[in-house]
């Protein structure tokens, strides 16, 4: 199936009729830009990931998993990591349990606190997935690394000035 094109670049227009009523059109059309992208990335991801039984923020709690030294975490530093709401880990982190991807278990120094914990299948799904990502150039193909690099380095400051280290 064939995507239907539009003729014309809608944030370019759309940035077009906000200047004839407001002020900050370079701004409103890099941001807009930027969440136009995330929404097609995100949705590539998710196309990649599907046939492992992932969505991409399920995919980054898996990977999260995988990086930590013993292959556990608090479900609230995983939070924090991932930087996403509590009851959006506890989703997460109970569609991965259900596909057994990992398990839950008491923290054994803190008896309040949850660990999530990978298991092999887990870790198995996650180096496969990750092959298919690295493959599909995290669904970026065509994109020079030069460009990227640059991306990353435009985009830093905007993190850094939220707070987001």
């Amino acid at each position: 199936m064939t995507e239907k094109r539009l003729p014309f670049d809608p944030i370019d227009e759309a940035a077009r009729l906000w200047g004839q009523r407001w002020d900050g059109v370079p701004q409103m059309h890099a941001v807009t830009s930027i969440m136009r992208v995330q929404q097609l990335l995100l949705a590539r991801l998710d196309e990649i990931l599907k046939p492992h039984g992932l969505t991409f923020a399920r995919y980054e709690a898996l990977v999260l998993l995988t990086f930590s030294r013993r292959g556990s975490l608090p479900l609230g530093k995983m939070g924090e990591r991932l930087q996403v709401h509590p009851t959006s880990i506890t989703s997460i982190v109970q569609r991965l349990e259900s596909a057994g991807l990992i398990e839950r278990k008491r923290h054994p120094d803190d008896g309040r606190a949850v660990l999530a914990l990978i298991t092999e299948e887990g870790r198995t799904v996650v180096e496969k997935a990750t092959a298919d990502l690295v493959a599909a150039d995290m669904g970026l193909s065509g994109v020079p690394e030069a460009d990227l690099t640059e991306v990353s380095t435009l985009l830093k400051p905007i993190r850094e000035a939220a707070g987001d280290f």
